[in-house]
């Protein structure tokens, strides 16, 4: 069955839509549902599918729109599909978190961000691929397989939110979930072309702190206005959470509608932060794009250095925390856990909880010293997304063989510029501003700002887009 509808459509278009009763949201799911048939098997996004939930959700969703009074009764997302990660519970559904080793038992309850998806009118449209527990930025794993990148299906599509970030790019989804704690929002936004913001820690929870707070959720989505009509409905108070900021006073969207002042510091990060990582010319030249639109809508370019901490220091705030990321999934078959995830549990289980916690404080020093250093010299700070370019299905196998844990060494191209700003909990930003002309993947730029602006971050996200057009792009294998 062919469908009048784009599945490029961005998804405020799409609820829009929906609600002038141009389309069902009946019609809607069956759209992309087909369109997984077609691309899925090639591509691998989707790990979960529950074609019979989907349609029912998605018919109660067209008899409330054929009920309602108004067009406002409805929520803001209302009819729209969306694939949720499986690294987070949803009623009924399994969640594997990638492994082998998981039940496959069905949730009893869904976490508190699928709640706010399912309250804002999305019908949910399966579950995607991930790492195991998230540990690595892609996905080829015993558990799910190998999830291929819709610009070149030989590369990777970054990860952990790898399924997320090929769904939405092969048109598969009009937006996703995903989740971000070491840069698992941004990377698969830079290999697929796609923006995916990293909101301020705790501004979203989940039902418990991701991984000593580096984790948070967030979406991908092909614009600007996507992300920001997104954050408006997840960015709510949780009064259950440990932290949670009260609900933003005003919307992330009317901040599009506002002019972004002009004069703003932008700093540069160029050189990668890990010592001995060499960043690819094709990054480079997404940077330099974004630096002279920047220049020349009226903001100044200062040379001010972040303060990074030594390597060594960085590294060692950064993995203590991230070998304990696997805490609390119930493992069904302890031994099929992969390789470098034993190993990672068995780091973490060399430090006592003294130690863990003196770790942990001195990550929250480190922190400290960066955003201090940030808010005295930018407003906002410019760096590639990856310093590579998406790699290849398998590149990350070298040497792992004799030393599992070489599968985050050989990845820390992918992560070096994200996993700073986990650390410190700023609001981070990947857009696809460029493509390498040799290879013609999409590359991305990232943009930090303080803690709690996301406004801002929005804001010269928009004139970026507005600048360099990217939302009419299509991958070959769409």
């Amino acid at each position: 069955m062919t469908h009048s509808i784009d599945p490029f459509t961005p998804a405020v278009e799409l609820a829009a839509a929906i609600r002038r009763k141009e389309v069902s949201p009946l019609e809607v799911a069956d759209c992309f549902l087909e369109r997984m048939d077609a691309l899925d098997p090639r591509l691998n996004a989707f790990c979960h599918r529950a074609d019979d939930d989907v349609r029912k959700a998605a018919a109660a969703a067209s008899d409330a729109v054929a009920r309602a009074a108004s067009a406002e009764d409805l929520p803001p997302f209302h009819g729209v599909p969306l694939p949720v990660k499986d690294l987070v519970d949803v009623a009924g559904w399994p969640t594997t978190h990638g492994s082998a080793g998981a039940g496959k038992a069905p949730a009893d309850a869904s976490d508190p961000i699928v709640r706010r998806f399912v309250d804002a009118g999305f019908v949910l449209l399966g579950k995607t691929t991930t790492s195991e527990f998230g540990s690595l930025p892609f996905t080829e794993s015993d558990a799910l397989g190998v999830s291929r990148n819709p610009w070149d299906p030989d590369r990777t599509p970054g990860g952990s939110s790898s399924g997320a970030g090929a769904a939405v790019a092969a048109g598969m989804a009009p937006i996703a979930h995903a989740e971000d704690g070491g840069g698992s929002i941004r990377i698969p936004a830079s290999c697929n072309g796609l923006v995916g913001l990293k909101p301020t820690r705790g501004l979203i929870t989940n039902a418990v702190v991701e991984v000593e707070g580096l984790g948070t959720s967030g979406v991908l989505t092909r614009s600007v206005a996507d992300t920001a009509a997104a954050l408006d409905v997840l960015a709510r108070h949780d009064p259950a959470a440990w932290w949670s900021p009260p609900t933003p006073p005003t919307s992330f969207t009317g901040a599009l509608k506002t002019d972004m002042p002009t004069g703003l510091r932008i700093g540069a990060l160029i050189d990668s932060p890990i010592d001995g990582i060499r960043v690819h010319p094709a990054c480079i030249a997404a940077v330099d794009a974004a630096l002279r639109t920047l220049e020349s809508a009226g903001h100044h370019l200062v040379d001010t250095p972040l303060p990074l901490p030594p390597t060594d220091e960085l590294v060692a705030a950064f993995t203590t925390l991230w070998n304990v990321g696997g805490a609390g999934t119930t493992l069904a078959e302890p031994d099929r856990v992969e390789p470098h995830n034993r190993a990672l549990r068995e780091a973490a289980a060399a430090i006592d909880s003294w130690a863990f916690t003196e770790k942990v404080r001195t990550a929250q020093q480190l922190s400290r010293r960066m955003v201090e250093g940030f808010l005295a010299g930018f407003d906002l700070l410019v760096t590639p997304t990856m310093a590579c370019l998406p790699p290849l299905v398998g590149a990350w196998r070298a040497g792992t063989h004799d030393d599992p844990l070489k599968a985050l060494v050989n990845s820390y191209p992918m992560g070096v510029f994200t996993s700073v700003f986990n650390v410190t909990g700023q609001p981070a930003v990947s857009l696809p501003l460029h493509h390498d002309e040799s290879t013609g993947l999409p590359v991305g730029i990232q943009i930090v700002a303080a803690p709690w602006r996301e406004d801002l971050l929005l804001q010269v996200s928009r004139t970026l887009e507005l600048a360099h057009p990217w939302t009419g792009r299509r991958p070959p294998v769409s």
